[in-house]
């Protein structure tokens, strides 16, 4: 990593390249053997009171004392991709929201708030089906301070009965990492965070047609008998089978409940898929494969020729799974949850 000029190490950024990629060399131990050095890249999300903030690829942060920094300078928002389709970040980001709509959207500015529940019995707090369908979704300004906006929004789901939560990226170009550490600098925590993985759609669909693959434009009782969300309701069957163009996939099992399933969501060139899941006592079977393959090849008949996922970020096993299939990671994407307001 080339940090000099003319020989020399050089520290080339300032306060005034917050929200930029950045390459940074700090000395991270000084002993008898002399200095040792660490490197770091990712956005420079903050520097304060003499610390910097580096926001990672994954969303990890890192603080760093100025005092140090040996070297540092900006580098290319992200590096080049090498294989499959070019994308941006706010593209994905509203293709992954068309694949899972809520039931109710507000605009607030260019974000969108986005609710999907149903009342049940009893007392309580109301649940919603899915964070990526209860959640604001901040994509560009929302036409207000920052402060102001997110009251906006924690008023808005408690007015439904709902928690606040705020779904944002890093990684990428135009993502949102100086907006998470603004979330968290006011109280809001990660519960969850995950990987938005992309890859090119006719090497997954290259086979054969499967007459044991059943694909259905809805779910039905035993594609939901499977689905890891048991007892979904009216409101998740609402959410499933929303989208451009949305496709189920069942192998039928032994019994009632199938042996695999999966979800596509055709949406112009890009093909989303959700919700695949395998009857355990029959995993390495191939059952997982064998889905996305009769979903990606209904999804290239409709003209599809990207592919997305996505994956969180300790399931390992569809993590390799998804690598071997050809799946990049293109982002890490986040969900926040905001702290209880005060005050009503």
């Amino acid at each position: 990593m080339e940090f000099t000029a003319g020989g020399r190490l050089e520290v080339r950024i300032t306060g005034a390249d917050v929200g930029k990629r950045v390459s940074v060399r700090r000395v991270s131990e000084e002993g008898p053997a002399g200095r040792m050095f660490t490197d770091t890249v990712g956005v420079l999300t903050s520097w304060n009171d003499g610390v910097l903030l580096i926001t990672r690829r994954g969303g990890e942060r890192v603080a760093i004392d100025e005092s140090s920094l040996v070297a540092g300078k900006v580098v290319p928002a992200e590096p080049a991709r090498r294989r499959g389709p070019s994308a941006t970040y706010p593209e994905l980001a509203r293709i992954a929201s068309r694949a899972w709509q809520p039931i109710e959207r507000e605009p607030l500015g260019e974000w969108e708030l986005r609710a999907a529940f149903q009342d049940g019995p009893g007392a309580g707090r109301r649940q919603g089906f899915t964070r990526r369908a209860n959640s604001v979704l901040p994509l560009g300004d929302p036409g207000r301070p920052l402060d102001d906006a997110l009251a906006h929004v924690q008023k808005w789901y408690e007015d439904r009965g709902l928690p606040a939560y705020a779904q944002t990226a890093t990684g990428a170009r135009g993502t949102q990492e100086v907006l998470c550490a603004e979330l968290e600098a006011r109280g809001w925590v990660r519960e969850v965070s995950a990987e938005l993985r992309i890859a090119a759609l006719a090497p997954i669909g290259d086979a054969a047609d499967d007459p044991g693959v059943v694909l259905s434009r809805e779910p039905g009782e035993a594609w939901l008998g499977r689905y890891q969300r048991k007892g979904a309701d009216e409101v998740a069957r609402k959410v499933l089978c929303a989208g451009p163009s949305v496709w189920f996939a069942t192998v039928p099992g032994e019994g009632e409940v199938p042996a695999a399933i999966g979800r596509c969501v055709v949406d112009g060139r890009w093909a989303g898929f959700a919700a695949v899941e395998v009857d355990p006592a029959q995993r390495r079977r191939g059952l997982a494969t064998r889905v996305m393959t009769a979903l990606a090849r209904r999804a290239l008949d409709e003209g599809a020729s990207a592919a997305w996922l996505q994956v969180e970020s300790d399931n390992d096993a569809a993590r390799a799974l998804y690598e071997r299939m050809g799946f990049a990671t293109h982002h890490a994407y986040h969900h926040y949850r905001a702290p209880e307001r005060r005050g009503g």
